[in-house]
């Protein structure tokens, strides 16, 4: 039986990233956007406002949820590269999932994927190898982070979240 929760199962770093590790982390948050938009092709507004599982999100609030957690994710990166090892600042995601723009329509949170994901893979191809070492401490979990780390993470949440949807599409035959 599949884990609802972690469709993909759950996210796992190597010991040693390789170059084909990191390009194809990158090409994962290239491709993102239009995976979700093809995930949620067709759906109606009930559907949109269907939980993925029990007790969990509606797709809508996961839709909306990708961007909210992904500009955080651009930023972290971005500070990692211009500061020393800088405190990155937690959001509590479950509430900003229950603001009033997270029952809004669905398609300028998919635009501002579009667009968001274009310039951090824009970012993420231009880098030298070693920027990826570079780190930022993340105080909720009390871990640095590389990277190489959030990439890899990031590129797995956006995976995972589309994974929430078509299990969804599937279960329900839509």
């Amino acid at each position: 039986m599949i884990d609802l929760r972690y469709p993909i199962g759950k996210p796992s770093m190597p010991e040693t990233v390789t170059a084909a590790d990191r390009a194809g982390w990158i090409d994962s948050l290239a491709t993102a956007p239009s995976r979700l938009r093809g995930a949620v092709a067709g759906l109606t507004d009930g559907q949109l406002d269907t939980p993925y599982r029990p007790d969990g999100w509606t797709v809508r609030q996961v839709v909306h949820h990708l961007p909210d957690s992904h500009m955080n994710a651009f930023i972290r990166c971005k500070l990692a590269l211009t500061e020393d090892n800088p405190t990155i600042k937690p959001y509590p995601e479950d509430l900003w999932a229950d603001l009033p723009d997270a029952r809004e329509p669905i398609a300028e949170s998919l635009r501002l994927l579009d667009a968001l994901h274009a310039r951090w893979v824009a970012l993420l191809r231009a880098l030298p190898e070693a920027d990826f070492g570079r780190t930022c401490y993340h105080p909720g979990s009390q871990q640095i982070f590389s990277l190489d780390r959030l990439v890899s993470a990031y590129a797995w949440h956006g995976s995972h979240h589309i994974a929430h949807i078509t299990g969804l599409r599937q279960r329900e035959g839509w």
